[in-house]
């Protein structure tokens, strides 16, 4: 049989080929830990210029709520703070946003009722979460007649008009109001949501094969429950979680604007803008500002959630 016949040039040329690396190709390293959901959800984070706007809104509202002094050197809460003299004048020295109708700096007011808003929303949030997401692990985790339990007292509490249910409870406790007691009313109305969330992520995770592995060791179903279960489901509950927190500083603003949630002697925003209304049409300003500052929190949450739910969802980064 005749042996093929290969010029020294070929030959060459193929040695040299197999022994140089492709180029444009990064070298693979077959030790290294592959990446996580989290790792892969930074990687797609970090290059959203929304997830910087909307993290660099938050930490300046943040800011504000927790050192409200650092922004301003006026105190809204001090019994010298308004002087009608100064009634609805416009922006001055010191005063960028004017004046209210009572004479006190507008500014200043902006800025200290960050705090009550942003208390209200984070704290309903924690306790939504907690009440959310032991009730529908649970019910999702254990099945049966404990599911079905759950799942109907879920339902009861999800067929109740949330601010309308706040609205007749806060009504009804016209002595007692606060931020507590709106945190609480809010919690005890805004959890079914979570809950739903979490008992479907958990019934997609409860089969999987590293929870059987886990039940296979003898590690017990609480146990199973906490460590593998529940972190593989935090990714929709961290998303809603997130653009619910703006939903209950609306939901605490509506109140306020109502007359029945926090009190008139706690700066806030909703409270503000309920008594600006009755000067905007001599002055629209006084009613702007607080209203501004509002939609501004609220819409960053909100679009940190949207980045956040797209960066955690592959489906949705896809699209």
């Amino acid at each position: 049989m005749r042996e093929p016949t290969t010029r020294p040039d070929q030959h060459h040329f193929f040695a040299d080929l197999d022994e140089t690396p492709l180029l444009g190709v990064d070298a693979i390293d077959e030790h290294a830990a592959p990446a996580s959901m989290w790792q892969d959800a930074w990687r797609n984070l970090r290059r959203r210029p929304l997830f910087w706007i909307s993290a660099v809104l938050i930490v300046v509202v943040l800011a504000v709520a927790i050192a409200p002094s650092l922004f301003t050197s006026i105190d809204p809460n001090a019994k010298t703070a308004c002087d009608l003299s100064h009634s609805l004048e416009g922006p001055s020295a010191g005063h960028p946003m004017g004046y209210t109708f009572q004479g006190c700096d507008v500014y200043s007011r902006v800025v200290y009722g960050a705090r009550p808003s942003v208390a209200v929303g984070v704290l309903t949030t924690i306790i939504v979460v907690l009440i959310g997401v032991a009730v529908g692990a649970f019910a999702g985790f254990f099945g049966g007649w404990f599911d079905s339990l759950l799942s109907r007292v879920t339902d009861i509490f999800f067929a109740i008009p949330f601010v309308l249910a706040a609205i007749v409870v806060m009504s009804s406790l016209k002595s007692h109001r606060g931020v507590i007691t709106v945190v609480i009313v809010l919690g005890v109305f805004g959890w079914p949501q979570v809950a739903r969330i979490t008992r479907g992520a958990v019934l997609g995770l409860k089969n999987s094969d590293f929870v059987t592995a886990s039940t296979a060791l003898g590690t017990s179903r609480l146990a199973t429950l906490r460590r593998h279960i529940l972190p593989n489901a935090a990714a929709p509950i961290i998303v809603y979680a997130t653009v619910a927190l703006g939903t209950f500083i609306v939901a605490e603003a509506t109140l306020s604007f109502l007359g029945i949630g926090l009190p008139d002697s706690v700066i806030s925003w909703g409270g503000d803008i309920s008594t600006a209304q009755r000067n905007i049409r001599t002055d629209p300003m006084v009613l702007f500002w607080p209203a501004a500052a509002l939609a501004i929190t609220v819409l960053s949450f909100i679009m940190m959630g949207d980045v956040v739910r797209d960066a955690l969802d592959p489906k949705a980064r896809k699209r």
